[in-house]
């Protein structure tokens, strides 16, 4: 799905966040889509249409969050990211990539982004990837704190309880179930699963997250209780909320 089509998925009601979300892509076509879907989610839009221009807008003027391409004309987002790190900023980076293969994700994020997300994508996903960046650099009293349905998953003890039920998980399941926790109701691809909780250094074919996903199905669902994760084949899985 492209992401002009993509827009219609946008949530309808959204509490706006007041956030300033610099996006920085050549492409008008992406720029004007990404640009309406972060205004419907109630973020201020700076952009730029440049790599360099981007640079001198995140070093001159912070913004709360960056969204970046990768390739662009004057200065790469590669290049873009290093530069940023070197001058000491740690404001978020997401990369927006056609690039699939794994070496060149891990190229974007070696340099200094906090996260990617291929071309082309739903507007669901970019909102939700972008709201997990904000979460993590600008933590609230309460957010070590993330409920999900009847899950209550406490980043600060570790401790996990499903309706007052207390869930002891590794610390493999745990980072599982946050991740999870984070996009839930979203399908986050197998892909996306392995490289942010296990790293990049995984077979295609490993049955690591499978085996992991079925610990958690047996920690997490008592006699009787709905199954909180589905599995979509051949994509990935989510926790859901209703």
């Amino acid at each position: 799905m492209g992401l002009a089509a993509a827009i219609a998925d946008t949530v309808l009601f959204v509490k706006p966040h007041g956030a300033r979300v610099l996006v920085v892509e050549d492409d008008p076509t992406v720029l004007s889509a990404v640009v309406r879907v972060l205004e419907l989610d109630g973020y201020r839009v700076p952009t730029a249409k440049d790599g360099r221009a981007g640079l001198e807008t995140i070093l001159g003027d912070p913004p709360d969050v960056v969204v970046m391409d990768v390739m662009m004309p004057q200065m790469d987002g590669i290049s873009v990211c290093r530069e940023v790190r070197k001058a000491g900023s740690r404001v978020p980076i997401l990369l927006l990539t056609a690039r699939v293969e794994v070496g060149d994700r891990v190229e974007g994020l070696d340099a200094g982004a906090d996260d990617y997300l291929p071309k082309p994508f739903a507007s669901k996903e970019l909102s939700a990837r972008i709201r997990a960046l904000l979460r993590r650099s600008t933590p609230r009293p309460d957010d070590s704190r993330l409920v999900v349905g009847p899950l209550v998953i406490d980043r600060s003890t570790r401790i996990v309880t499903r309706a007052g039920r207390r869930i002891d998980l590794t610390k493999t399941e745990f980072n599982l179930l946050e991740l999870l926790g984070e996009q839930s109701d979203l399908v986050i691809s197998r892909d996306y699963i392995y490289e942010h909780v296990w790293g990049y250094n995984f077979e295609t074919g490993s049955k690591s997250l499978d085996v992991y996903v079925g610990y958690l199905r047996r920690k997490l669902n008592a006699p009787g209780e709905e199954d909180l994760i589905r599995t979509v084949r051949g994509v990935g899985y989510s926790l859901v909320t209703r």
